[in-house]
């Protein structure tokens, strides 16, 4: 990796030891916080018990916090596919962004170029499959919303980095908004327990926040929490793929 790498360690980390064909995840996050000063801070204050491996700078620049080979707590209460706790299993990725509460902006052409960087090198040393590279809010769909809708992963996958749909745009555009029965909302959710998202009967309220989550990583255009034959579409075309 040739990209400018800096060490700024964190405390918060498990000190055991994992093994190196544990690892299976990468996970993608945004700080969320008004600065990039303040997020590098909590990320480093033994108080915060949070951290994670990689941080990308708003200027390309990777600080490294976490050593691969050890737990960073990034991840929290999280499912995906059969495994719980995925701190255990995974690569925690932070990109400075100011996030939905602070004003959520465009990530910076640096730090995508970063991130693909160290992304396909992470992805080659620890033999990560495309299905297991994700965001928060796909692992914790009920609290997170990070990377967010802004976050490039169609993007990404066509630099071989996560996975993607390849349905025509136009035809997607045609069933936007267009409702769906009853029948094709339970189908809808099947797909979603298929690609990875978490698999058990939900109430309304989690229902919708699953259905964001959804969108922000494969329908960014419009998030609104509703099932369209958009959706319904990209979900049975990514459960065959995924």
């Amino acid at each position: 990796m040739r990209t400018k790498t800096l060490l700024n360690y964190s405390p918060n980390f498990s000190t055991y030891r994992r093994n190196i064909k544990s690892v299976k995840y990468l996970i993608y996050h945004y700080t969320g916080m008004r600065s990039e000063s303040k997020a590098i801070n909590r990320l480093t204050d033994d108080r915060s018990k949070v951290s994670c491996h990689y941080f990308v700078k708003k200027n390309g620049s990777i600080i490294i916090m976490v050593p691969d080979l050890y737990e960073a707590w990034h991840a929290g209460k999280s499912n995906w596919k059969k495994d719980k706790s995925l701190n255990k299993k995974s690569i925690g990725i932070e990109i400075s962004n100011k996030g939905h509460k602070f004003g959520y902006e465009n990530y910076s052409k640096k730090q995508i170029k970063s991130l693909i960087k160290l992304s396909k090198y992470l992805i080659k040393k620890y033999r990560i499959k495309k299905s297991n590279i994700l965001g928060h809010s796909d692992i914790s769909f009920d609290r997170k919303k990070d990377p967010g809708e802004k976050f490039p992963w169609q993007y990404l996958s066509k630099k071989k980095i996560g996975f993607w749909h390849n349905i025509d745009e136009n035809k997607l555009k045609k069933l936007r908004n267009k409702k769906i029965s009853n029948s094709d909302k339970m189908k809808f959710f099947k797909f979603l327990f298929k690609i990875g998202y978490f698999g058990k009967i939900l109430r309304k309220e989690k229902q919708n926040r699953l259905i964001n989550s959804f969108q922000r990583r494969f329908r960014q255009k419009l998030v609104n929490g509703k099932i369209d034959q958009e959706c319904l579409l990209i979900a049975k075309t990514l459960s065959k793929i995924s």
